[in-house]
């Protein structure tokens, strides 16, 4: 299938892996392009531009097709050493990054001199518009239900991905709520070029994370999701668990008064403890409520081969048969 997100990635399917803290490790993204969609690797979790450049490395190792690298910009104090991060990727001769968080205006023109193409991930439309104005190639849109952060305008996809289409010149995936043929096909006809998807790579027998997280996400409805952080206007949708419920209550507890401090036992540096050892009520951790929709753990071949075979059939047959009605 080609549309204008495969041409400007150089991918066989329009499938991008999106970033994920501990899960976008060089076996998920050369998993996830070895299969044809273009697979991604989480540049924040390797945390220093040294380890960012191992993993580049380790990745170019396991697969000849591109790949890309998730910056995520954050408001923080102490900031990660960005500069070395961008000379790392670039250096590192990949092609494509995925960009999320504050506006990376700054590092555009250090990527446009590289021939790195850039993706900016938007919950909004206003968002997207200015991820094209300072030159951005393409934009992720990320509806209300996503897994991570949602942005505050409660925007589903249904709404948000036509009205992205309205506004927008540059191509765009739709993100959110994505796992399958079915999926492919809608976003495709709501405007968009393709899709992102992240929790259903996360259940796939490449993703290197403990199977305790798995078998989570194979277990859950579309109704185990919470959002945490509203009251402080950086809201995250994650999967339930206990931690989650004591974090919910200590929000309601606290009001207009709650501050960051009030819930970083619950929020702060727990990944390692989920994603590596399997400890499923150490905190919050992203999972969007497309875990409704997800009932196996197959490879990431198995996994795009099955959502390209439907999406084909879908377009080909079932939408074909509407035709003549």
């Amino acid at each position: 299938m080609k549309t204008r997100i495969t041409e400007l990635f150089g991918i066989e399917h329009p499938i991008i892996q999106g970033g994920m803290h501990y899960v976008g490790f060089a076996e998920m993204a050369a998993a996830v392009s070895n299969a044809g969609g273009l697979g991604i690797i989480t540049g924040l979790t390797l945390g220093t531009p040294e380890k960012l450049a191992d993993e580049i490395a380790k990745c170019k190792d396991m697969t000849d097709k591109p790949f890309g690298v998730n910056l995520t910009f954050l408001p923080t104090v102490n900031a990660p050493d960005y500069p070395g991060l961008v000379k790392a990727i670039i250096d590192g001769g990949v092609k494509a990054v995925e960009t999320a968080g504050n506006n990376p205006a700054q590092v555009l023109p250090f990527f446009k001199d590289a021939g790195v193409k850039v993706i900016h991930k938007c919950t909004s439309v206003r968002h997207s518009l200015k991820a094209q104005s300072i030159g951005c190639d393409a934009v992720s849109v990320d509806g209300f239900e996503c897994g991570g952060h949602p942005g505050e305008d409660d925007i589903p996809n249904m709404i948000l991905l036509p009205r992205a289409a309205d506004e927008l010149e540059i191509p765009f995936v739709a993100s959110g709520g994505m796992a399958d043929g079915r999926s492919l096909v809608a976003s495709l006809a709501m405007g968009a070029e393709g899709m992102n998807m992240g929790t259903r790579f996360i259940a796939t027998k490449e993703a290197p994370v403990h199977e305790n997280v798995k078998k989570a996400i194979v277990a859950a409805s579309e109704l185990d999701t919470r959002l945490v952080m509203r009251p402080l206007r950086n809201t995250e949708r994650v999967m339930t668990n206990d931690a989650v419920e004591e974090l919910l209550q200590i929000e309601k507890e606290k009001g207009a008064d709650l501050e960051f401090e009030d819930i970083i036992e619950q929020v702060a540096g727990v990944y390692p403890r989920i994603m590596t050892e399997g400890d499923m009520d150490a905190g919050a951790w992203s999972c969007g409520m497309v875990a409704g929709l997800i009932d196996d753990i197959p490879t990431c071949k198995e996994l795009i081969d099955r959502i390209m075979a439907e999406a084909k059939e879908i377009i080909t047959q079932r939408l074909a048969r509407f035709q003549g009605a």
